[in-house]
């Protein structure tokens, strides 16, 4: 428990075999249930999980039978959590760049009433821009702008930061099976919640980039979501 809020994380992995160990392990012990959802990988990532999941009664695993993309895993695991009575589902990536020192900024506006959903902000900090990859910073910057118009988030940015932690209430007023199933997932997910009327906070942490190499193919991916976008 968590304040007193029961707490899950879910975790979509796609050939994280090098990271997901060590993402499963250093979750805090307050949340209550973990969720590994493997999104039809090729490498050993399912049954490095499967092997944790012996020792950690906490920590379940769906292994998706094709892979239909990060917001497809979320979904699954945000479905999860909502059988299993969770107050608060945070999302946590299977490569490692979410700092799980960090997972109570993200559940302290949801937990406390102050918000429905809770959202990282890597663009806070110059040295963390230097950071990130150019093709990253350009897309991320474009798709803040369409998505503050999509969404009339306004005062939200960095749509992309995948570190988020919603109240199961909210989960159930949202039809999950409609948003957006591949990267541009959470750009989606801020337009949905804004046609409920949930309230969403942005919180500032560092980017943190070390081996993995980004699945996105960023031309494609800003295109698609720019047209999604402006479709909504």
């Amino acid at each position: 428990m968590y304040k007193d809020k029961k707490i899950a994380v879910v975790i979509p992995a796609y050939n994280e075999e090098k990271f997901i160990s060590q993402t499963i392990s250093t979750i805090p012990s307050f949340v209550a249930h973990i969720y590994m959802v493997d999104d039809a990988s090729t490498d050993n990532t399912y049954e490095i999980a499967a092997n944790i999941s012996r020792q950690n009664g906490k920590l379940k695993i769906l292994r998706r039978p094709d892979n239909g993309g990060v917001g497809a895993a979320i979904i699954s695991g945000h479905k999860m959590a909502l059988k299993d009575g969770s107050d608060v589902v945070a999302v946590m990536a299977g490569d490692g760049q979410m700092d799980p020192v960090l997972l109570s900024r993200l559940l302290d506006p949801v937990v406390e009433g102050r918000a429905a959903y809770a959202k990282g902000n890597r663009l806070t900090d110059r040295q963390d821009l230097k950071e990130m990859p150019p093709w990253r910073a350009f897309g991320n910057y474009l798709l803040t702008y369409l998505t503050k118009i999509a969404s009339s988030y306004w005062h939200i940015s960095d749509p992309q930061d995948g570190y988020t932690a919603i109240s199961t209430n909210t989960l159930r007023n949202l039809n999950l099976d409609e948003i957006e199933k591949g990267f541009a997932f959470e750009n989606d997910m801020l337009v949905k919640l804004n046609a409920i009327g949930a309230i969403v906070v942005d919180v500032p942490h560092p980017a943190i980039y070390r081996e993995q190499q980004s699945k996105i193919r960023y031309p494609y991916f800003i295109f698609r979501t720019s047209w999604l976008l402006l479709k909504d």
